[in-house]
């Protein structure tokens, strides 16, 4: 009875024990009053389970928060989500710490800053703006990374008269803004087609010109406002130039956007240039050469002049570009092969200058033709002598074309028989070959026999032309008429009075 009363008392004794004493301690007798376990070592470290993923997600019913080292993952994994529906989680840990990482809170962060002419970033560093930082000195951009984390409050509020980023490598820039009181120069970069622009989410303010970007294998700005600059910027024999989003405002003077030179590809997509007066938005009268040009979904408004555009050879009356380019934006005319189109025409009002042919086989009508309205297309031919009576497609990808057109003629004799004539479209190919005739650009007419003469038959008659043709870059279509009646008849002559030919 004895020995069941002590077995008693010690179990009370240590429930009472680890009632009092929460705090587990390994290796110490004294564990911090704020943890459950307190562990105490010099010479090692907890060992967390490690698995495969596959056993991880064997685990029945993991709790919130459980922590496990994945073996084919290589991390510290934790289940985020509840025990019925796991959602396990990386821990992040900056494993690879960076070694080439600045912030800058004042001139003297940047290498050489506040001494000296121009400050020379380090090559492949990242340099982070945090607030205002006021320089009077350029920046050469050697190959550095420049951002920083909120536009309106990263700011580079450069003081001098030169221009503030020089160089000829690459450069990134992100998230900033950069600031001017009217006495400076943004850029003056030039570069080598193995190197990189990059500008996204950039404020340019204050500026005397926003200056110049050439020789770059890739230039891509995206996200960037314009503000105040007494001029714009001039983009010269880039091999790639990508502009997305680009917000010119009216504050801005000058020429806001120059290219000249060579490209290979130019992309300027979205946003919107609102050019003030006595302003031009896009610049592109020294005819700049390039593979394909893209120029869509930009808003051009204001009272300036928004396109000052290309002159001379390959250009159409009313329109800004060449047929390198694809235009489509609110403001200016689009051009496309879409949107070709080509009207030639004559008219006379006697019958002593309409011009007579003689159609006993196949002729076309050569008069003197007159351009109408030409948009990627040409009244002239290089097989053609004269170049009379042609429309010729100058676009890029083959198209089909709508055939719109009429002439008026009367035969020269009122003798004979009946008599058919027949009008239609030829087809030739760039070499100067008729390839076809289009299946429907055909009409006939009929004169009388010279009984009829008093019903009519020998006025002047309407002939409509319609169909379609479908054209390659070259090609070109003319207008024939050919008499197809029986052979003997006097009437191989006809006098035309007016014809209009349009492609659409």
């Amino acid at each position: 009875m004895v020995k069941k009363l002590h077995i008693v008392s010690l179990l009370i004794v240590l429930l009472i024990g680890v009632k009092a004493y929460t705090q587990v301690g390994i290796n110490t007798t004294n564990p911090d009053i704020s943890s459950s376990l307190d562990i105490v070592s010099t010479t090692s470290g907890i060992l967390i389970p490690r698995m495969t993923t596959a056993e991880r997600d064997l685990i029945v019913d993991p709790a919130h928060s459980l922590l496990i080292y994945d073996t084919d993952l290589d991390g510290y994994y934790f289940n985020k989500g509840t025990t019925s529906l796991p959602n396990w989680i990386l821990l992040l840990t900056d494993v690879n710490t960076r070694d080439n990482y600045v912030i800058v809170k004042s001139v003297e962060d940047f290498p050489g800053g506040g001494t000296g002419a121009t400050i020379t970033l380090d090559e492949n560093t990242l340099y982070e703006v945090n607030g205002v930082i006021t320089l009077n000195q350029s920046i050469n951009v050697n190959g550095a990374y420049l951002i920083g984390k909120d536009t309106n409050e990263d700011i580079l509020n450069y003081t001098g008269s030169g221009s503030l980023f020089v160089g000829s490598s690459n450069a990134s820039f992100r998230n900033i803004t950069f600031n001017n009181s009217g006495t400076g120069t943004l850029f003056n970069l030039s570069a080598s087609s193995s190197n990189t622009l990059i500008a996204q989410s950039v404020i340019i303010n204050g500026f005397s010109s926003v200056g110049s970007v050439s020789n770059y294998g890739l230039v891509f700005f995206n996200v960037m406002q314009f503000l105040n600059n007494a001029d714009g910027i001039t983009y010269s024999g880039i091999e790639d130039l990508l502009l997305n989003n680009m917000g010119w405002v009216p504050s801005n003077t000058g020429v806001y956007e120059t290219f000249t030179g060579s490209f290979g590809f130019i992309q300027k997509v979205s946003g919107f240039s609102t050019v003030s007066a006595g302003s031009v938005g896009v610049d592109v009268s020294s005819n700049p050469t390039l593979d394909t040009g893209t120029l869509k979904s930009v808003v051009f408004n204001g009272s300036g002049d928004y396109i000052n555009p290309y002159t001379g050879a390959g250009t159409y009356t009313g329109f800004n570009f060449t047929n390198e380019w694809d235009v489509d934006c609110v403001g200016i005319p689009r051009e496309s092969d879409d949107n070709a189109s080509g009207n030639i025409y004559i008219e006379r009002n006697s019958t002593v200058n309409n011009v007579s042919f003689s159609v006993a086989s196949g002729t076309p009508i050569n008069a003197l033709i007159d351009a109408g309205e030409m948009f990627r297309f040409a009244n002239s031919a290089p097989t053609v002598t004269g170049s009379n009576n042609v429309l010729r497609y100058e676009g890029n990808e083959a198209r089909t074309f709508s055939i719109r057109g009429n002439l008026s003629y009367e035969p020269t004799t009122i003798n004979g028989g009946t008599t058919v004539y027949a009008f239609y479209i030829g087809k030739y190919n760039s070499s100067g070959a008729l390839v076809e005739v289009p299946l429907g650009s055909e009409v006939y007419s009929e004169v009388g026999t010279s009984g009829n003469a008093t019903t009519g038959d020998y006025l002047v008659r309407a002939v409509p032309l319609s169909g379609k043709v479908s054209l390659e870059p070259g090609d070109y279509v003319r207008i024939f008429a050919q008499r197809i009646s029986a052979v003997g008849t006097a009437r191989d002559n006809i006098r035309i009075y007016s014809v209009s030919l349009t492609l659409d």
